[in-house]
């Protein structure tokens, strides 16, 4: 199945980044390019940034500095790139009381994608949920509901994707299929992981380490 057919002209700038919380420094004068397609890793321990830095580039947290997505000769501003995004974290959000197709539904509805009933129910059946997508999701356990965050992510064909703790609640059939998904999406795409996990660093060519920036 072919998970991505974006152009490999595709860069991630992130420029002079400082992010406070009050009085206290998150980060400062983060500077970094994720240039061409290929997996790139945001690393730090427990409470460094590593969140904080993808909530800013995602748009969800402002800060200091400037975030830009060039995908060929279009330029995607800050605002612009989370509708260009494939987005998997604790903190996204699924909707308990529906059940994954009203959830997927919901979300292509959202991000004004149109819902692609082939490539979604192959999303599902590879990422080992076929037969549960109309189960409520709150019978889901903390692993599928991970799974299913990443068929959400796959909906639309998508020059950047950002995963935080990528293999958060999965088992290891789930760090397996995630991981061979990884490297699909980076052969066409910029795959970025937050993670202080050696395993999910390891398919990283290049590592930001935000302590670096304090």
């Amino acid at each position: 199945m072919q998970l991505s057919d974006n152009p490999l002209n595709i860069t991630l700038s992130v420029e002079e980044l400082t992010k406070r919380f009050g009085k206290r420094t998150i980060f400062k004068s983060l500077s970094i390019r994720f240039d061409g397609a290929g997996v790139y890793g945001i690393a730090g321990s427990n409470g460094a940034g590593k969140s904080t830095l993808v909530k800013v580039i995602l748009g969800v947290l402002e800060a200091k500095g400037k975030v830009t997505l060039q995908v060929g000769n279009t330029r995607f501003l800050q605002n612009e790139i989370p509708f260009n995004t494939g987005f998997v974290a604790p903190y996204f959000i699924l909707y308990d009381e529906f059940s994954a197709i009203e959830n997927l539904t919901m979300s292509c509805g959202i991000r004004g994608v149109e819902f692609d009933e082939k490539r979604v129910y192959t999303l599902l059946e590879r990422l080992g949920l076929q037969g549960r997508e109309h189960d409520l999701v709150r019978g889901y356990s903390s692993g599928m509901k991970q799974r299913l965050k990443y068929v959400n992510a796959l909906l639309h064909n998508a020059p950047l994707y950002v995963f935080d703790e990528p293999t958060s609640n999965l088992d290891q059939s789930g760090k397996e299929i995630v991981y061979a998904l990884i490297k699909e999406l980076s052969i066409n795409s910029i795959v970025i992981l937050a993670s202080n996990e050696e395993s999910d660093l390891g398919l990283c060519s290049v590592i930001c380490s935000v302590e670096e920036y304090r």
